[in-house]
């Protein structure tokens, strides 16, 4: 089963393929994505590369993390499954009911 990496603090001009290439280096790339927003079409700074191999994925959270990828330090782990997020993570409001659900009156 292919293992899910997170890498973090990209530079905004890392391309998928540079991630790729980087990661390829280590052991066979499943695939790269350099996360974007939406609106703008800009990196966010962080993307996901899946690995076939746990060894190799292992290896290359092990071997990157911390490593410069263009003149960035990369964070480079375990990709944790949505559901361990937890709610609301990322948003605004950190997902706190509004309204009634909150003891108060709708604003």
């Amino acid at each position: 089963m292919a293992k899910k990496i997170y890498v973090g603090n990209l530079s905004y001009d890392v391309t998928e393929d540079l991630l790729r290439e980087t990661f390829a280096k280590i052991g066979e790339v499943q695939s790269a994505k350099v996360i974007k927003d939406e609106m703008t079409g800009r990196s966010k700074g962080f993307g996901f590369v899946e690995m076939p191999s746990d060894e190799d994925a292992e290896r290359a959270i092990s071997t990157l993390d911390g490593q410069s990828l263009l003149n960035r330090p990369m964070k480079v782990s375990e990709a944790r499954p949505l559901a361990e997020r937890g709610r609301g993570e990322g948003r605004p409001g950190g997902g706190r009911p509004f309204g009634k659900e909150r003891g108060g009156r709708f604003r």
